[in-house]
């Protein structure tokens, strides 16, 4: 780890945000080995990315914000309440206004402003949606580490980078596998199911920016982070992992997926 920790938090965030990126490519390029997954897989992949959202936001976003006001001498619980509401604010907005089309649903079923967007497009949209409060919270991560600040270390922002690049790899496979059934060609359907992550690296290097330049920011950045992504986990994720009729087996791959952030965060963070 000594010749990542070489680099300047800037560029280590972009990195972590290109890891996640590619965790989602190979997810989508699961469409040049078949043209179909199960349903039971899909669920139990859904269950598994909502869990791992769920723990990161809780382990390695909430608590540390936490524990970083009270150091700072404020209520603990007043930036995280404000910061996570936040970001759930602003993903319910950008949820109402952003056109998207959530993966196994029909083209009619879309949310957002009404447009005549291709189903490709809608699609890559609403996994993007979700993508940038990941990429968000890398960079926080990464920025808090790099500025030294209390409870923060260059271990605890990489465990919740290879947990947000875990269950990105689903999230590849839910955009493209349905473009590849509908009909599109293998090279679209992956460009398609890759071009959702790309956000990740720039969202990560804006978050370790903001974090560096006014580090008082952090325990909001941290809590705006965890409220976005936990918008998305009940909003999106675990009703999806409901759909295909393998309830039991996603509500098993939640636990489990829960369990692997929690211990990513708390033996290596």
């Amino acid at each position: 780890m000594d010749w990542f920790a070489s680099f300047n938090p800037e560029v280590q965030a972009v990195l972590g945000g290109l890891l996640t990126w590619s965790i989602t490519a190979v997810g989508a390029g699961l469409v040049f080995v078949t043209r179909r997954i199960s349903e039971a897989v899909l669920d139990a992949m859904m269950g598994f990315a909502a869990s791992v959202m769920f723990a990161a936001s809780v382990w390695s976003l909430l608590l540390p914000a936490i524990d970083l006001a009270e150091v700072t001498g404020q209520h603990g619980w007043l930036p995280a309440a404000i910061g996570f509401l936040s970001g759930g604010a602003f993903l319910r907005l950008a949820d109402h206004f952003l056109p998207h089309l959530h993966p196994r649903l029909a083209l009619t079923d879309s949310e957002g402003l009404r447009t005549s967007w291709e189903r490709s497009t809608l699609l890559v949209l609403a996994i993007t949606l979700h993508n940038f409060p990941e990429g968000l919270a890398i960079g926080v991560a990464f920025g808090a580490a790099g500025a030294g600040l209390p409870g923060a270390t260059l271990a605890g922002a990489l465990a919740l980078t290879i947990g947000i690049g875990l269950q990105n790899f689903p999230e590849g496979v839910a955009v493209s596998m349905p473009l590849r059934r509908e009909g599109l060609s293998v090279g679209k359907s992956f460009w398609y199911g890759q071009l959702s992550a790309v956000i990740e690296p720039f969202a990560a290097l804006a978050g370790a920016v903001a974090v560096l330049t006014i580090q008082a920011l952090l325990p909001y950045a941290l809590s705006f982070a965890a409220g976005a992504m936990i918008y998305v986990v009940v909003e999106e994720l675990i009703p999806e992992s409901q759909q295909g009729g393998h309830s039991d087996l996603a509500t098993l791959a939640t636990l489990v997926g829960f369990v692997v952030m929690m211990v990513l965060d708390v033996a290596f963070g």
